[in-house]
């Protein structure tokens, strides 16, 4: 079975609670038991991660170079500030979709530069949860082309 890691950045542990006009009110507990389910539904196993501290997604997303066939990431706060997780991704060799559940461009100024985004294959902004799902729809597709 092919293995899709999602990872999650700094404070989306919060989301239900943390500004639900802009984030909304399902939890990553919510979101995270519909990847799986609808990564069983593709024939996919799905692994979800959430950590506040960079070192630890660095790890992870080394950890995804051996044996993940694809990659989501929200990277939250890091989106912005953090070359350790932009390098980190350049070591992968699957395809890698960087999501974020608001239309960063439509906030504060500092939020419309990413760090990643010339990096990933794909980028999915200003959807909500549903961004998520789009993500590993993406993801099986490409991983599933000759």
């Amino acid at each position: 079975m092919k293995k899709v890691l999602f990872i999650n950045g700094p404070n989306l542990n919060l989301l239900g609670t943390r500004e639900p006009e802009i984030y909304g009110n399902r939890t990553l507990a919510d979101i995270d038991k519909a990847l799986v389910e609808q990564g069983n539904a593709l024939g996919l196993e799905v692994e979800t991660y959430q950590s506040n501290h960079e070192g630890a997604i660095v790890d992870k997303i080394q950890v995804a170079a051996r044996g993940c066939h694809g990659l989501v990431i929200n990277p939250a706060a890091y989106t912005h500030t953090s070359i350790a997780i932009r390098d980190a991704l350049l070591v992968l060799d699957i395809p890698v979709i960087e999501v974020h559940l608001s239309n960063i461009h439509k906030r504060e100024p500092f939020r419309h530069q990413s760090m990643l985004s010339d990096v990933v294959t794909g980028k999915i902004i200003g959807l909500g949860p549903y961004g998520y799902t789009l993500a590993l729809a993406a993801v099986d597709h490409l991983i599933s082309e000759p």
